[in-house]
Parts: C-alpha cells; structure tokens; sequence
C-alpha cells in the first residue's frame, strides 16, 4: 500500500500495534529500489507482512522524521516502534532472513523460553513472563555486571536480543544502554 504523511499514523503506527509493518522508503529515479521493491513485494506477501511504501520525494517530511538518508531504505515497525531497519537493495535471501527476525518470536519470549529450559536467572524469566521488561532489564543488568568472560558474553547477547525486540529508540533500550556502558566501562 502506498502511504502519504497523511495516513502513515493510521497505516503504519497503528498498524503495527495488531502486527508487523515494513516500511519501504523509495523514490521513482533510484534504480536499486525498483530492484528491492518485488522483492519486498514478494517476501512479505509469502509471510503475511504488511508492506507499506513511502516516496519520499512526494513526502519529504516523513523521510526526515525516520533519518532517511540514503534509498532504498526499509524500517520494520512494531508496536509503533522502528524494530530492525536496513538500508540498500539487499538480495531475495537476505530480505527473506530479516523478515523471519521480525515475524519469529519476540526476543523476550526466546529469552524466557532459553533461561526456563537452563533453570538459571528465574527473576529475569518470571518479569518477561509477566510482560515487565524494566524489571526483567534491571536483573540482568545487575548478572551482567557481576559477570565476566564467556557468561558476560551470553548475558550482554540476552540484553541485545531484548533491545531489539523493544526496538533502538524506546526509552527502556536507551535507558539500559546507557546504564550498561557506565556500568561496565
């Protein structure tokens, strides 16, 4: 579907609270986007994906408000949010792997399901079972910090997989990141 600054609220912010939306940002003239576009087109029909296209010629302002500096440029919202993104004409295998990303389980669910099955962190598991990422955060922060090595490794990949689910701009994500880095370094 085509989406103008008019309707991009209700098409895509909206949208993207029932279920994913793609969002590719393309121009006419940009050659590499004629060539991403019936990939896209292709690759989200089969996944039952909402795909959404903004020119951003025709609608300059939404290209600014999302930083679209270089086309084609495709971002995946969830829950309002800018979820995963990448920029460039990607060929059909790679767009296919970043949309099994955004259409598999969120990342709290695979964590949940991961500290479960290893019976470790039931804190963490028993916050994301009841949907408090702040609360499930602020624990794994702390067995971040108090680890080292391969484990802090693990652990830090755990905090990542729930950044991403949140998505890069969320409060939660930058407030976490943040607090890590100081934490840590």
């Amino acid at each position: 579907m085509d989406v103008t600054t008019a309707s991009f609220e209700t098409d895509v912010i909206e949208r993207s609270h029932e279920r994913p939306v793609v969002v590719d940002f393309w121009a006419a003239w940009c050659g590499p986007c004629r060539a991403l576009t019936p990939i896209l087109e292709s690759e989200c029909g089969a996944r039952g994906v909402a795909l959404a296209k903004v020119d951003t010629d025709a609608n300059p302002e939404l290209a600014s408000r999302y930083g679209i500096r270089g086309i084609p440029a495709v971002k995946a919202f969830r829950n309002g949010e800018v979820v995963r993104e990448f920029v460039g004409a990607l060929p059909r295998a790679s767009v296919g792997s970043f949309l099994d990303a955004l259409t598999g389980p969120p990342a709290s669910e695979r964590v949940a399901a991961e500290l479960s099955a290893s019976g470790e962190l039931p804190e963490v598991v028993a916050a994301l079972e009841s949907n408090d990422t702040e609360s499930a955060l602020a624990r794994l922060s702390d067995e971040i910090v108090a680890a080292d090595g391969e484990r802090r490794a693990q652990l830090l990949g755990l905090a990542v997989a729930l950044f991403d689910d949140l998505g890069h701009e969320h409060p939660l994500t930058a407030r976490f990141r943040r607090q890590l880095a100081a934490r840590l370094y």
